[in-house]
């Protein structure tokens, strides 16, 4: 009897209101995924047997080697990179190594129209050689309008996310391992293959599955530059045909895809492990590099930097200036406005929730705290328009089953009120970016610790007296991350978007798709140029605050 009532004891411990409400949520959250899954087991109709028959191997084969390409591609460019700037100094080192985070600031759909037009006959790059030589140019040589143009887009903008976890993971090794490894004769390659490679391998799987993740989740680059692929797949069910059965279809391919990316990733990562528990650690020291070695590490360095961030933020500029008279109107302010809107909202929203089942984690421990935060971090792996085409099935039915009750209040009620509103659009920015957000306050509650937290509890204050006294005045800087980092994300977003946001509603992403998808390349340049510079200030303002801790800060 005792054992029994001990166990209901710390049964109700648990069965707080934070814990309650975590499970209500994830619970929620899990609820389009599971209908888009469900999708492998629906009879195909005429559409879908269409698709397997004649389309769906093609949209396959292109996925699969626009994510094999570009995550080789960003795997060498980012690890290559990271090791230039923590192992070498040399010319404009403390500036590349911040600045080579910036082509996250630009999504890669601007990035793919930037370069068209940059490379088109009536380009600059075309211009300029017809202008200052007598060569006769093959246009077809600066055509980027395929798959391999695909691949260098999404490089030139995703390498960021190997560069910046490699060069977090190499910047606090300790320096014993390469010295040793000089000592026994091998060379600064030589050390990179045997020594950097083994050390950073988790953290180049970890890179490498965002960047596949990323590519699963385009539709803007793909669908500009004429691709066939599993997201325009989707796009053409839904929009074209209007047959929400196949789109479901074809988004439980893209979650088997999403679902191989991530297997792949833990079979990358494998058992290894490193540590230095009997090492005294030595931060890395910089080797100078002089002459051709310096101007080769700096003009590999200028190179990504220019390709990924200068050179379309400069021509996004150069139209801004050409268009802005004709562009620059009441329609676009209230495109910024909506963009704002909806990504506060959102974002607040995301901070709140993620506040509420990081508490909850913190305070169970346990295997609900690694449920919680598995089952969260897999919506982000989710493309977009998988997760819209859910949300939307969703709405779908609560119409259905809540539609007599607000047609009995107004007789006019719309059939499709929950579907047709901005709320759809914002619960499915909760589902997409959720991981953000509670990895950020989760991350600031580990580095708070439980201390605190455990002499309050021990002063006799409960659990929602602790956290507003002592744990909310210790976690502000988590939540201004975790809130800042979801606004960036929304307001880059595009495919999620443009299948939910309601009629005539535009963001400053679906308003330059738009442009550009009308040929109209110089005209969507404002509204990309204002996305661009907002990520970039707030990506640097992030990079700055978390780069304090890191040894040989810029």
């Amino acid at each position: 009897m005792r054992y029994i009532l001990n166990g209901f004891s710390k049964l109700k411990y648990k069965l707080n209101i934070w814990s309650l409400s975590s499970i209500v949520v994830i619970l929620i959250l899990t609820i389009p995924s599971l209908s888009v899954f469900s999708g492998l087991f629906y009879p195909g109709n005429s559409n879908w047997i269409h698709f397997k028959a004649y389309l769906l191997s093609d949209y396959i084969s292109n996925t699969v080697i626009l994510i094999s390409s570009v995550g080789i591609a960003a795997a060498i460019s980012g690890t290559l990179l990271a090791w230039l700037v923590c192992m070498y100094d040399f010319p404009g080192r403390r500036f590349f190594k911040w600045a080579l985070i910036l082509p996250l600031s630009i999504p890669p759909y601007m990035g793919a129209y930037t370069y068209a037009g940059i490379f088109d006959y009536t380009g600059p790059v075309q211009t300029l050689i017809r202008q200052q030589t007598s060569w006769s140019i093959d246009p077809r040589h600066f055509d980027i309008m395929s798959i391999q143009g695909a691949s260098f887009i999404f490089t030139i903008f995703l390498f960021p996310y190997v560069y910046m976890l490699v060069r977090s993971f190499l910047v606090n090794q300790s320096s014993s391992m390469l010295e040793s490894s000089r000592l026994l004769g091998s060379s600064g390659i030589s050390s990179f293959f045997a020594v950097i490679v083994p050390l950073s391998r988790v953290s180049i799987a970890g890179g490498v599955s965002l960047v596949m993740l990323e590519v699963l989740n385009d539709y803007g680059v793909v669908k500009y530059l004429g691709i066939p692929a599993l997201s325009t797949a989707i796009f053409k069910a839904w929009f074209s045909l209007g047959d929400i059965q196949t789109a479901i279809k074809l988004s439980s391919y893209l979650m088997l895809a999403v679902c191989i990316v991530l297997i792949l990733e833990k079979l990358l990562r494998g058992r290894r492990s490193f540590s230095y528990s009997s090492t005294k650690i030595r931060p890395l020291n910089a080797t100078k590099l002089h002459g051709l070695h310096a101007f080769g590490a700096t003009t590999v360095c200028a190179l990504f930097f220019s390709a990924g961030f200068l050179v379309p933020l400069l021509q996004l500029a150069s139209w801004s200036f050409k268009t802005y008279a004709s562009v620059f109107d009441v329609d676009l302010l209230k495109a910024g406005f909506q963009s704002a809107l909806t990504a506060g909202i959102a974002a607040l929203l995301i901070t709140l929730l993620s506040i509420i089942i990081a508490n909850s984690s913190r305070i169970s421990k346990g295997l609900a705290s690694i449920a919680y935060s598995r089952i969260i971090s897999f919506g982000y792996s989710i493309p977009g328009a998988v997760i819209a085409i859910g949300v939307l099935s969703l709405f779908v039915y609560l119409d259905r089953i809540i539609h007599p009750l607000y047609s009995s209040i107004n007789s006019s009620a719309p059939s499709l009120l929950l579907s047709g509103s901005i709320l759809m659009l914002i619960f499915a920015y909760v589902v997409r970016f959720m991981s953000i957000g509670y990895n950020s306050i989760d991350a600031g509650f580990e580095k708070n610790g439980r201390s605190y937290y455990e002499a309050s509890r021990t002063l006799g204050m409960n659990i929602t007296q602790t956290f507003f006294k002592v744990d909310m005045k210790m976690l502000k800087p988590a939540i201004a991350s975790a809130f800042i980092l979801v606004f960036v994300d929304i307001l880059k977003e595009l495919p999620l978007t443009l299948i939910l946001r309601p009629f005539n509603f535009n963001t400053l992403s679906t308003k330059a798709f738009q442009y550009a998808n009308d040929e109209m390349v110089q005209e969507a340049s404002i509204a990309s140029l204002i996305i661009v510079l907002i990520s970039a200030v707030l990506i640097l303002l992030l990079n700055k605050k978390n780069s304090k801790g890191e040894h040989n800060a810029f």
